[in-house]
């Protein structure tokens, strides 16, 4: 089963969906596929990789079957298009604040009849007589909850279709409560609490970034949709690698 269609067959059974992030090459992800997890995070805001370097990573994705979660810079119906057009099996969508640009998502992110993405058939249409149709069922589209505007428009948002996971992300919300680089702060953490459950309640699914220590806190809430740092693993046993040296 191609790597979307099983995040989706396990988000509609209540079956938790685990994405890694870090800093990825297709080395990197050609590395980590062999420990089987869902899908890999593929960093466009905020990460340096190109146009040509998507299609490399998700081709990477493709060898174990993982599957390629791009964020994208910004809800731009071109920049999705074109995103998904390199390869990329899903797409995260960052600052979505309102229905009307969740709504947006959708339509470029989905060919007719449910949206309006540019008629293209892009390497994963290569002899595929039905690509159309099948990108639309196949296609994952996760939207970022993560500015106070979207905690208080999010009933509106929920009620948005085609897009699987609404992800609360803790840094960019802090910011908007007033915490800049606080995401650990009581009162973001309360929000985003509450936000989970609200999108589960309303038989949707929420994505929520989490570690070792925190993972089952927001798998208790109802999230199902987990994304990870690989970095963080690497920082645990790198600091006690040393730790245990500098002890002999």
């Amino acid at each position: 089963m191609p790597a979307n269609l099983r995040i989706k067959q396990r988000l509609r059974e209540g079956k938790a969906v685990t994405v890694v992030g870090g800093h990825h090459n297709s080395d990197m992800i050609d590395f980590l596929g062999q420990f089987g997890l869902d899908g890999a995070w593929i960093e466009c805001e905020h990460g340096p990789v190109s146009w040509e370097q998507i299609g490399d990573m998700s081709r990477a994705c493709d060898l174990w079957n993982m599957a390629s979660i791009v964020r994208v810079p910004a809800n731009e119906p071109w920049v999705i298009t074109r995103t998904l057009d390199r390869g990329a099996s899903g797409i995260v969508v960052p600052h979505v604040s309102t229905k009307a640009e969740a709504e947006q998502v959708v339509q470029s992110a989905k060919f007719g009849p449910i949206g309006l993405r540019g008629m293209y058939g892009s390497r994963r249409s290569y002899a595929v007589s039905d690509y159309f149709q099948k990108a639309n069922a196949e296609t994952t589209t996760v939207i970022l909850i993560e500015e106070m505007e979207a905690i208080h428009n999010l009933a509106e948002i929920l009620t948005v279709e085609n897009l699987d996971v609404f992800f609360v992300a803790p840094s960019d919300l802090a910011q908007t409560m007033g915490y800049v680089g606080q995401p650990n702060h009581p009162e973001v953490r309360a929000v985003i609490d509450r936000a989970i459950r609200q999108i589960v309640a309303a038989g949707r699914t929420a994505g929520a970034l989490v570690t070792d220590e925190n993972v089952d806190h927001y798998y208790d809430l109802g999230a199902r949709f987990f994304l990870t740092q690989w970095t963080n693993w690497v920082a645990k046993g790198a600091a006690s690698f040393r730790a245990h040296v500098e002890a002999r």
